[in-house]
């Protein structure tokens, strides 16, 4: 059922969690549920069959993704946190965009080590990319003209300028999901020997296409990087952005952004 995305119940304070449930069509105006298309059986997708994918998941009336804006000057962002947030979308006036479903593997998402206090004090911390071995998670992609996404990635920097950054990656995955059950390791599948992190659980078979991360865009901290919990990552699936921040955070201590991940 469409909505408001001003009644979206997660605001940025709690954000991104819980990010949407499924795949959604975001207006200033309106929040409704898309449909599935069915899923390309290729191993790999380019960017003309990603926008032919992403162009033909279904509004709520009927029409397709492609019917409803055009898709031809459009390229794929990541969207991992607030930037997939209907909310904040609003807040931003982001233009009408679909948000996708997609699965990481052998990267995750984590919390970058600033704190944005645009909203409340002291303020809440964003979401970047790092490195994980056997890792997996859901996310979503979008697709956007080049200035919308400029403006998308300059509002994460705020008063900070430089901060945020669209790269492309050179490791990890990322391909098409349309299983919303499909979940990601607990914390006590992941081992630690006091300089590694090991998933000690079996990655589950893709259900779609990996993406050709040349084409994609996403957006990296690159001011400290990510927080650094005596040596360990702290994912967002395993620790809200709350209990992360009276928890787990303490000024001062990072990961170097250029060391968790590899670029293009």
């Amino acid at each position: 059922m469409s909505s408001s995305p001003r009644l979206w119940p997660n605001p940025p304070g709690n954000s991104p969690l819980p990010l949407p449930p499924s795949a959604m069509f975001f207006s200033n105006s309106e929040l409704c549920d898309l449909q599935f298309p069915p899923m390309p059986s290729t191993e790999n997708l380019d960017l003309g069959g990603l926008k032919d994918y992403i162009g033909s998941f279904t509004l709520e009336n009927g029409n397709t993704v492609s019917q409803t804006i055009d898709l031809t000057n459009r390229r794929p962002l990541l969207i991992v946190g607030e930037l997939a947030n209907p909310y904040r979308l609003s807040d931003i006036m982001a233009p009408d965009m679909p948000i996708i479903p997609v699965r990481l593997e052998n990267i995750c998402r984590t919390w970058a080590d600033n704190l944005d206090p645009r909203d409340i004090q002291p303020g809440i911390h964003h979401v970047t990319l790092v490195r994980s071995p056997g890792w997996w998670e859901r996310s979503f992609i979008t697709l956007l003209e080049l200035p919308d996404m400029k403006k998308l990635v300059h509002w994460l920097d705020g008063n900070n300028s430089n901060t945020w950054a669209p790269k492309r990656l050179a490791e990890g995955t990322i391909r098409l999901e349309d299983d919303m059950s499909v979940m990601p390791p607990n914390l006590d599948d992941i081992s630690w020997d006091g300089i590694t992190e090991k998933v000690e659980v079996e990655m589950p078979p893709p259900n779609g296409p990996s993406l050709d991360l040349s084409t994609i865009m996403v957006p990296i901290n690159t001011r400290s990087g990510c927080y650094n919990s005596r040596g360990r990552v702290n994912r967002c699936h395993h620790y809200p952005q709350t209990e992360f921040h009276d928890k787990m955070f303490r000024r001062g201590s990072s990961f170097k952004w250029s060391e968790m991940l590899n670029y293009l």
